[in-house]
């Protein structure tokens, strides 16, 4: 009996050490603390360059207040972001938001990979009306916009004052070829004439808009009409005009120029005011100078990022309320200290370099978000390229429009 009694004893010592270890924090072999089931983890996808800074204290000051979630950054860089997103999905390992600018938007709807906007209505108000209507994709609103973005002309003041900041492109050249007449081994402009971002500018003279003006008629990309050709002669013009004849101008060939302070004028947007501080230039911005026959800033693109909740997160409502601290006042404020971008929402902040690129984005339009935008992209380098060295400028267009469309 009393043998009995020993073992139902160590018995039931061993049923309380059990009970105590499921319902007590259980320790792993070092003896740390394992995560607490009632921790929800949102992985977060950025790149570098002072975004992943500003996540990281997004996401510290956000557990603060919401305790049992825990934010994840993850580096993955923004141009790969929709394609490692494809691959990592189907695995179950893909992220609860990513980063993407607004042009990628209609692939990551087709392919399935994003859902909508939790509350959509008190997000379009929250930001500013060309962020909404840059996410919104079929009449549905994707994404929470954490940035918008334009290119303007930066203008080296130790080089043209501001009163000699040219308003129209015929103001420009004329004041280029007398600068570069007089400081040999500098540049009155440069810009990457090549790259369609900031080139598109030249193809909407008279009001022109690819892919028309809603930017979704796939089968009508509006890159041979008569204005585009028009617009196109004269970016084919400012190659000999310019004296730019033997000089590189990829984009980081023209950083380089005016950050050594060799170039009086430089299309560029605001992610490189930093660094041209850093270079020590003394600089301001300015509305791009409107086209030949023109009588306000020729239109640039404009862009928004957007922070997309990913189909394939386990924690759609928690990532979506994340993504919509990021458009705090408190939040849009500490992103424009750590990355220099233009807010999303109506916030005043600290830079002297804003209105000319608020001056410049009345006059943007939001790069088109359909899919056949990926044609455009990886065709109209070589269109650009050849048009700057003489080729027939209609000719190159017709076979450019060709390619681009559905």
């Amino acid at each position: 009996m009393k043998k009995n009694i020993n073992r139902l004893l160590k018995i039931f010592a061993v049923l309380i050490s059990f009970t105590f270890c499921i319902t007590g924090c259980s320790k792993v072999n070092n003896g740390t603390v394992e995560d607490n089931p009632k921790e929800i983890h949102i992985r977060v996808w950025e790149s570098k360059d002072g975004i992943d800074q500003f996540i990281k204290y997004a996401g510290r000051t956000y557990t603060e207040k919401h305790p049992n979630v825990i934010i994840d950054y993850v580096y993955v860089e923004l141009h790969g972001a929709v394609e490692t997103l494809e691959v990592d999905a189907p695995k179950g390992i893909g992220p609860d938001i990513i980063p993407a600018p607004h042009d990628n938007l209609g692939t990551l709807v087709s392919k399935k990979l994003i859902v909508p906007t939790e509350n959509p209505d008190k997000i379009s108000k929250q930001v500013l009306a060309s962020c909404a209507k840059a996410l919104t994709y079929n009449n549905t609103m994707y994404g929470y916009p954490v940035s918008a973005e334009t290119y303007a002309l930066f203008y080296n003041k130790r080089l043209i004052s501001e009163n000699e900041v040219p308003k129209t492109w015929e103001e420009l050249v004329k004041w280029v070829q007398q600068f570069n007449s007089t400081h040999p081994g500098k540049y009155g402009f440069v810009m990457d004439v090549t790259n369609a971002y900031y080139s598109i500018l030249f193809a909407t003279s008279g009001g022109n808009r690819l892919y028309g003006e809603s930017g979704t008629d796939a089968r009508n990309p509006c890159m041979n009409t008569a204005e585009a050709v028009k617009g196109m002669t004269f970016f084919q013009s400012l190659n000999k005009d310019l004296g730019l004849q033997d000089l590189e101008l990829s984009t980081a060939a023209c950083e380089g120029l005016f950050a050594s302070g060799n170039a009086a004028m430089f299309i560029t947007g605001l992610w490189n005011v930093k660094p041209f501080e850093r270079a020590g230039i003394d600089f301001n911005v300015a509305a791009i100078p409107s086209l030949p026959g023109e009588n306000k800033p020729a239109a640039s693109f404009s862009g928004t990022r957007g922070m997309f909740v990913t189909a394939c997160s386990k924690h759609p409502k928690e990532a979506a309320e994340f993504a919509e601290y990021l458009l705090s006042p408190e939040m849009q404020q500490f992103r424009f200290l750590y990355t220099g971008a233009m807010p999303s929402i109506n916030t005043t902040v600290d830079s002297k370099y804003m209105p000319g690129f608020l001056h410049q984005l009345d006059y943007a339009f939001p790069m088109p978000s359909i899919p056949v935008m990926g044609k455009f992209w990886t065709e109209t380098s070589t269109t650009l390229a050849n048009i700057w060295n003489g080729a027939d400028v209609k000719t190159e267009l017709d076979l450019l429009n060709n390619k681009i469309k559905d």
